[in-house]
């Protein structure tokens, strides 16, 4: 049975007012009384009941991040920054995982507005503009990552648009025209601004937009998979491939794997975000970095500014943008350069073989 209050108070032989004056830190106790109560509190394994703090104070101390996944290791960047911020302010953040599911976040949101959040912070999937405007009205809300068309709540993402020009311009340079393209769904914003960066540098550089190179889907491994071999299959398949969509680059990697296709030798590989192991891969994958951190902690000030505000609706609230920058590694070559130089071991293969054709013939 949970000790309360009231027991602390009768161990104490002081009222419930008193206890509780004394054990939150408000109101006119004396220190040997506060740190007495403490004491008793302590030894009776006393824990204030924070539901019951929330009803009487109006702050539940609980702010919640809402995102698709933890596959994506963006999102759990941005995890670590809103945890970290908001626990040196006080609060305890609750991660929520909506799997980019409609009825999941939906579910999701009636179970945050119960537990009386202080805040939100949602990657939205779209669907539920109606709900999250009839929260906001109690609750403040910032959108990251994708905007939800449905709502003018205030918004931080990254400048997709931007990015995902400078991956496709980059892969240009190096003599790509046939440039496959994993992107996000068209009915949420990363996934339309994307495509727009995509198009925006292939007009620009007189490449026909061919369709047959773009492929839309869930953010999964498995859309990666499924439209690496549509790409591969094509009479003539891309020399390039763009992800730009984070968790597909795993469904893609395994499918160049399960082919035998050398990366960057057969195939160019540009993805979008990073993650730590990118880096470690070889060849060393190149990115488009979309600021996963600088999105967070945006994301933060925003929040804690509409808190402190109590800008609960929509007044005043604006769309931030955080720039996307490329990052070169060795998943690109140029097209008209030859692969990589073969290790001595296969240079000797190779000249045994040519000399013992010479020989027979």
């Amino acid at each position: 049975m949970s000790v309360t209050l009231k027991d602390v108070a009768q161990a104490a032989r002081v009222s419930v007012s008193t206890a509780s004056r004394a054990l939150t830190g408000t109101g006119l106790t004396s220190e040997r009384t506060q740190q007495r109560l403490l004491r008793i509190a302590r030894e009776l394994g006393y824990r204030p009941n924070p539901i019951a703090r929330g009803l009487k104070t109006g702050q539940s101390r609980l702010v919640a991040l809402l995102v698709h996944n933890l596959t994506n290791a963006s999102f759990q960047v941005m995890a670590e920054v809103v945890q970290a911020r908001l626990k040196a302010l006080g609060y305890q953040m609750l991660l929520c995982i909506g799997g980019d599911d409609p009825q999941q976040e939906s579910d999701t949101l009636t179970t945050l507005v119960d537990h009386r959040i202080d805040g939100l912070i949602v990657v939205p999937t779209g669907k539920n503009g109606a709900q999250l405007k009839t929260l906001a009205k109690d609750v403040p809300i910032v959108c990251l990552v994708r905007r939800d068309d449905a709502t003018d709540l205030e918004t931080v993402l990254a400048d997709d648009p931007q990015g995902a020009y400078l991956g496709t311009r980059h892969l240009i340079e190096l003599g790509h025209k046939r440039i496959g393209l994993i992107v996000g769904r068209q009915d949420t914003t990363s996934g339309r601004e994307r495509l727009s960066g995509y198009v925006r540098a292939l007009r620009e550089a007189g490449i026909p937009r061919d369709d047959t190179l773009i492929h839309a889907g869930h953010y999964v491994p498995e859309t990666g998979a499924t439209c690496t071999r549509k790409l591969l299959d094509l009479p003539r398949p891309p020399s390039a491939i763009f992800v730009a969509n984070h968790e597909a680059t795993l469904g893609v990697l395994r499918v160049t794997a399960e082919r035998n296709i050398p990366i960057p030798d057969d195939l160019s590989l540009l993805c979008y975000e990073d993650m730590p192991w990118f880096e470690w891969h070889r060849p060393a994958i190149s990115i488009v970095d979309n600021g996963a951190r600088d999105l967070a902690n945006l994301a933060v000030d925003r929040l804690l500014h509409r808190m402190d505000a109590k800008g609960n609706g929509n007044d005043g609230v604006r769309e931030y943008r955080v720039g996307a920058r490329l990052v070169q590694r060795d998943s690109c070559r140029r097209i008209d350069a030859p692969p990589p130089a073969k290790s001595a071991k296969s240079k000797s293969s190779s000249s045994k073989s040519s000399a013992a054709k010479s020989a027979k013939v």
